[in-house]
C-alpha cells in the first residue's frame, strides 16, 4: 500500500469508526432515557467521545443519525429474511419472530421514524420475495386468508408490536418473558398458518 493510498483510506476508516460510535451512543441514549426524553445531538456527541461538530457534520439531523442507525442495524435481520425466502411459510414465520426479538433494534429505530414523520422506513423485509411467497401458499389454501397484502401487514404488524411492547406485556401478563416468546411464537404460527406444526414443536428455540 503506498502512502497515498494509506492517507485516503486512513480518514475513511476513521470516519466509518466515529460514525459508528455516533449511532451506537444514540441508541444507548434512546435505552437509558426513553423515547419522550428526546434525543439531543450534543448528548450523543458526548456519549460517544466525539467532537461534537463531527455529529452535525457526518448527520445534521437527529433524524438523519437515526435512518444510519437503522440501515446498519437491520442488515442481519434483512439478510435473515433474504435466506429464510422459499422455507414453508410456518418456517418463515419462526425465522421472523425470533430474529427480531434477537436484534430488536431495527423494530424499535423504524417505529420512532414512522413516529416521527418520516416515511422512508421499510417495515416489510424482503417484502417483494415474502409476497411472492405468501402468494403462493395462498393459492395452495395455506393462508387464513386470500388477501396477501392484508396478511403481510399483520404478519409485519403482530411481530412489530410484541418486539416493542414483549417485557411491557409480560409484566402485565405475570410471566417470564422467555415464556411469553415461546407462547407468542406458537401463536403467531396458528394465526398466519393452516394446519398443525410439525411434531408440535416450537420453531426457534
Amino acid at each position: 500500500m503506498t502512502t497515498r493510498t494509506a492517507r485516503r483510506e486512513g480518514p475513511a476508516r476513521d470516519r466509518e469508526a466515529t460514525e459508528e460510535s455516533l449511532r451506537a451512543a444514540a441508541i444507548a441514549l434512546l435505552r437509558r432515557g426513553g423515547v419522550l426524553a428526546g434525543l439531543n445531538l450534543r448528548q450523543v456527541a458526548d456519549e460517544a467521545g466525539v467532537n461534537r461538530g463531527l455529529v452535525y457534520q457526518y448527520f445534521g439531523s437527529r433524524r438523519a443519525l437515526l435512518r444510519s442507525a437503522l440501515f446498519h442495524r437491520s442488515r442481519p435481520n434483512a439478510e435473515d429474511a433474504v435466506d429464510a425466502a422459499g422455507l414453508p411459510l410456518r418456517k418463515r414465520l419462526a425465522r421472523l419472530f425470533w430474529t427480531s426479538l434477537r436484534n430488536p433494534e431495527p423494530v424499535v429505530l423504524a417505529s420512532l421514524l414512522v413516529l416521527d414523520g418520516d416515511d422512508r422506513p421499510r417495515v416489510l423485509l424482503n417484502r417483494g420475495a415474502s409476497r411472492e411467497d405468501l402468494a403462493a401458499e395462498a393459492a395452495r389454501g395455506e393462508l387464513p386468508v386470500e388477501d396477501v397484502e392484508a396478511v403481510q401487514a399483520a404478519i409485519a404488524s403482530t411481530i412489530y408490536g410484541y418486539t416493542l411492547l414483549r417485557e411491557h406485556l409480560a409484566r402485565e401478563i405475570d410471566l417470564p418473558a422467555e415464556e411469553l416468546d415461546g407462547r407468542m411464537a406458537a401463536c403467531v404460527e396458528a394465526m398466519f398458518s393452516r394446519g398443525p406444526a410439525p411434531g408440535g414443536e416450537q420453531a426457534g428455540q
